[in-house]
Order: C-alpha cells, then sequence, then structure tokens
C-alpha cells in the first residue's frame, strides 16, 4: 500500500509552474542596466529626448554637437564628468591635517 501524505497535490504543482513561468517571464523581461550614461573624454553630449532618452558625449563642441542634431528631438548640454571637470580650482589649497 502506498503512502499518500507524501505526494503533493497536482493543484500545487501546477501552481507553482505558474508562478516560476511568470517569475521567469519576468527576469527576461527586465531592461538592463546601463553602467555609464556619460563619456569622461568629451565636453559636450547631445541629450537626445525619445523612447529612451539617452546621451551621445562624443562632441569637442557646442557647435559640433548643434551641427549633428539633425531635426533631431535633442539639445546640446556639458558633460558633467569631462575629465577636465573633475580637477580642483587652482584656488583650492589642499587640506593638511
Amino acid at each position: 500500500m502506498r503512502d499518500r501524505s507524501a505526494r503533493v497535490p497536482e493543484k500545487t504543482l501546477a501552481q507553482l509552474l505558474v508562478w516560476a513561468t511568470v517569475a521567469i517571464g519576468v527576469a527576461v523581461a527586465a531592461a538592463p542596466a546601463t553602467a555609464q550614461t556619460y563619456d569622461p573624454s568629451y565636453p559636450v553630449c547631445m541629450k537626445v529626448s525619445g523612447d529612451p532618452t539617452y546621451f551621445e558625449c562624443q562632441y569637442a563642441s557646442m557647435e559640433q554637437c548643434r551641427g549633428n542634431m539633425q531635426g533631431r528631438s535633442a539639445e546640446c548640454v556639458v558633460n558633467p564628468f569631462y575629465g577636465s571637470a573633475s580637477k580642483p580650482t587652482a584656488d583650492r589649497k589642499p587640506r593638511t591635517n
């Protein structure tokens, strides 16, 4: 004679399968995150609006950026992560302990 108390009901297995499928679907559909939006090598970025909104940081000047907008819904902005932006100004003195 079999021990029926050890069996899992079919309804429970079906629910588990449905939830596992939903969890896998959500994991696959999740959009990957971008590591860094701005390229710190260029002083000017073009912010292109749309779905999705993104930044193109490949311009040496505002004029160069504006010349490449070509009718897109975009604006040229200063790159906050440009290499020289993080350097301290000359009037700042190093802290002494």
